[in-house]
């Protein structure tokens, strides 16, 4: 199994402090977040993509631009990018950039996206959102595959053998298609035999294992390897500690942000006490031994490859979450690694020799390397 911690670049008051961090300080906390997933070994870092209150992810190729050249060996990940929002080739332009410019480092989780507000800034409706999502993943896929592209879409004028550069360095790059709570996501998904990557922090198991049972479905119905067959999962929060006594102690606060969340949006919480969070949803909560248990338990209803983990601290300082981190790739990912298959390709994408000759024998090199 493999391990990448992933922030959504929330810039939000400390729900315990009610203090909240310049902008400035909140990018320089992504930045150490990154540089500390490297360092403890853990295999990917990501950045979310919004356009709303209140998150600052709102430019993620500016943020993963940065982060390639702050590091070396993790896989860099967009989480997700909303492509319901986007024009597609604007989009290939930028990540196709990032792909360079991270040495083949870059995976897209690709997405609708949510959140009402975005939708308005960018004059996308309930109705036409999946429309969208579904022709500017057509439009941005075949991009990066074909050197001249002619679609008839839509929500943009139409292209005629369109060239649109540069062009990428990994051909293909991996997409994720990231799932919440529709079966538009996973279908399209299996449709072009893509990896699947759960949200899976809302809310129980029991909506996330059926659109991952969903996505198997389809898989064989569009007639894909089932060895091929890849999900990743995420987690609803993280704190690992010697015991479960202090791991609950140290998310405390992190709770209370959650149920204040939850009342300020005038909803009833999914999980109302702190035990019942701790047992029903997916966070990591307790000593090693227990974060192994239930991720084993997730494994055998997800059959998911890929783990995601909160790369920010909440409720507690940074270097409290980042011990936290630090025992979990200590404590918990080498069993993991151990007992749980990897999925069926990790590493740069299956880039073609003839492109690799080329970029060896120009001499180039790329911000990353330096």
């Amino acid at each position: 199994m493999k391990a990448i911690a992933i922030s959504l670049i929330v810039h939000a008051p400390d729900p315990v402090t009610g203090e909240q961090v310049s902008t400035h300080e909140r990018f320089a906390q992504v930045v150490r977040a990154a540089e500390f997933v490297e360092q403890i070994g853990l295999d990917g870092f990501g950045v979310g993509e919004r356009h709303e209150r209140p998150f600052i992810s709102s430019a993620p190729t500016v943020v993963l631009s940065h982060l390639a050249a702050r590091t070396r060996r993790i896989r860099l990940f967009t989480a997700v990018t909303t492509l319901s929002l986007l024009d597609p080739v604007r989009a290939y332009e930028d990540y196709a950039t990032l792909d360079h410019l991270s040495e083949g480092r870059l995976e897209l989780i690709v997405g609708k996206g949510n959140g009402s507000a975005q939708r308005q800034l960018f004059a996308v409706t309930e109705d036409d959102q999946w429309d969208r999502n579904a022709e500017s993943y057509e439009v941005f896929r075949a991009l990066w595959r074909q050197d001249t592209v002619t679609a008839d879409t839509r929500f943009r004028p139409p292209l005629r053998d369109a060239e649109v550069w540069p062009r990428p360095y990994q051909r293909p790059v991996r997409v994720w298609h990231g799932s919440a709570t529709s079966k538009a996501s996973v279908d399209l998904a299996a449709r072009f035999g893509e990896p699947l990557f759960s949200a899976n922090v809302t809310n129980p198991i029991e909506p996330y294992a059926a659109l991952i049972d969903h996505y198997r479905e389809r898989w064989t119905h569009y007639g894909h390897d089932p060895k091929a067959l890849t999900v990743g999962a995420g987690s609803a929060g993280l704190s690992v500690a010697a015991t479960s006594q202090e791991a609950r102690a140290a998310f405390q606060p992190a709770f209370a942000g959650y149920l204040a969340a939850q009342r300020r949006l005038g909803v009833e919480p999914v999980f109302a006490t702190l035990d019942d969070y701790v047992e029903r949803s997916s966070a990591l909560i307790g000593s090693p031994a227990q974060v192994l248990e239930k991720v084993r338990r997730y494994h055998e209803r997800f059959g998911h490859t890929v783990l995601h983990v909160g790369a920010d601290a909440q409720g507690v300082s940074e270097g409290d979450h980042h011990r936290s981190l630090e025992l979990f790739a200590d404590a918990v990912l080498p069993t993991l690694r151990s007992e749980l298959p990897d999925p069926p390709v990790w590493g740069p994408g299956p880039l073609d020799d003839d492109s690799r000759a080329r970029a060896a024998s120009s001499g180039e090199t790329f911000l990353a390397t330096g």
